[in-house]
């Protein structure tokens, strides 16, 4: 004895057009989402590297608090003005050390703000 539940139907076919809309929206989505995520490369050197070390001495501390240029506070607009007087070519070595309290940020900014000025001789110490 058999049971019949109605008129045998022939199978539906998955439409595949639904599934490839929605990988081309995510592969479009991901192209456009990886182009806001271009940062701005500042070239540092580690210390070591380069050239040897000539002229007078031009130490950048990064603090907290502001910028130190050779143990001199100093205000980030008058920086560049007197590292130009302190170097002969822009690349000349200007050694970048941020101190225990000053953020990964305000290094990155200080090194943005003396590219900005044309100094391509930087070097980061820890």
């Amino acid at each position: 004895m058999t049971l019949a539940f109605g008129t045998p139907r022939a199978k539906k076919r998955l439409s595949l057009a639904p599934m490839i809309d929605v990988v081309f929206l995510l592969l479009v989505f991901f192209m456009l989402a990886s182009q806001f995520g271009r940062d701005r490369v500042v070239p540092l050197a580690t210390g070591g590297a380069g050239s040897t070390y000539q002229g007078p001495p031009r130490l950048v501390l990064i603090t907290a608090e502001g910028l130190r240029l050779n143990g001199v506070p100093m205000e980030e607009e008058t920086l560049a003005e007197r590292l130009t007087a302190l170097t002969r070519t822009t690349s000349d070595a200007i050694i970048l050390q941020p101190d225990a309290k000053a953020s990964l940020q305000q290094l990155m900014d200080a090194a943005g703000l003396l590219t900005a000025a044309g100094f391509t001789g930087l070097v980061v110490m820890e």
